[in-house]
């Protein structure tokens, strides 16, 4: 939804907190449970040595120069960051991007991250200069058409709402009429929040948002719920996701188009790790730490792209 495009800009501003809310190093894994016990752990992967993707010729430079080049966020805490003093990478995302990679071969540090703005995914895919592209990215026709192919989806995010802890009047879309809901300017997310007679405030990024539902300026502020939990992580016990997402975005990996080969392989390695638990595992340890239960675990298109 166009609401992710604002989000480098409102993520911007929590990055530098970050580390103090994510431990030294900015990972998620360092952060205490909502309830107060020892945060769930990430999963470990083991590479594969026998990866071999006859007829992918993105893999097969990978293989060639010794590094998998892999786009990605920076800027959402617990989806995909970058730790501005370490430049280590954490989040849902990257754990997604991951645990693929090993599955193609490539251990952690043989993965290169590129941060790539939303504007320039479509480019960044077709023109090689990365091998893949994981970052809350959308599986649409839209991009099908540009030459990008996906993997997935991995994730089903919907617009959701975030409000503060204590608040029992917000459970849903339908109890927002004349409530003050935040969201981004031009964002898809309040001609949606609009139809349930909702008072929507705007403002060019979430995170003030955020700031004025603290304060409780707003009743809540609403864009895609893994967007929202990556924020109601960094603000344990202040504030929640509520309701059931009320719009549909499904999260793939994105690919050249051409790459058949390394599609099949993306989906290969999302099924395998799904099954073997490491998706559950990853969430709990990023997005889980909102408080949201893990969600359902989507079926992979056999073909996505």
């Amino acid at each position: 939804m166009k609401a992710r495009r604002t989000v480098a800009a409102a993520l911007s501003v929590l990055a530098l907190t970050a580390v103090a809310a994510c431990g030294k190093d900015g990972s998620p894994s360092d952060t205490a449970a909502p309830n107060g016990s020892a945060a769930p752990q990430l999963p470990t992967y083991t590479v594969k040595t026998d990866a071999k993707l006859d007829g992918s010729p993105a893999w097969t430079e990978a293989k060639k120069r010794g590094k998998l080049k892999i786009g990605a966020k920076a800027d959402q805490p617990y989806l995909g960051f970058e730790d501005v003093q370490t430049t280590k990478r954490s989040g849902f995302d990257i754990e997604i991007a991951k645990m693929i990679a090993a599955d193609l071969g490539f251990s952690a540090d043989q993965i290169e991250f590129s941060t790539i703005a939303s504007a320039n995914r479509e480019t960044a895919i077709t023109g090689g200069q990365v091998d893949y592209y994981v970052g809350t990215y959308s599986i649409t026709q839209t991009r099908k058409d540009k030459g990008v192919a996906f993997g997935g989806p991995y994730y089903i995010a919907g617009q959701s709402l975030l409000v503060n802890k204590d608040n029992t009047e917000i459970t849903g879309a339908e109890s927002t009429k004349g409530k003050s809901v935040c969201t981004a300017t031009g964002s898809t997310s309040i001609g949606n929040i609009q139809k349930y007679e909702a008072k929507v405030t705007q403002f060019d990024n979430y995170s003030l948002c955020v700031e004025k539902l603290l304060t409780k300026e707003v009743d809540a502020v609403t864009t895609d719920d893994s967007i929202l939990k990556g924020y109601a992580a960094k603000n344990q016990g202040k504030l929640k996701v509520v309701g059931t997402p009320f719009s549909e975005e499904r999260y793939g990996v994105g690919l050249n188009k051409g790459d058949a080969v390394l599609q099949k392989a993306i989906n290969d390695a999302l099924k395998a790790h799904e099954d073997n638990g490491d998706w559950k595992k990853a969430y709990d340890a990023t997005l889980g730490l909102s408080g949201s239960a893990a969600p359902a675990i989507p079926a992979l298109d056999p073909i996505a792209g």
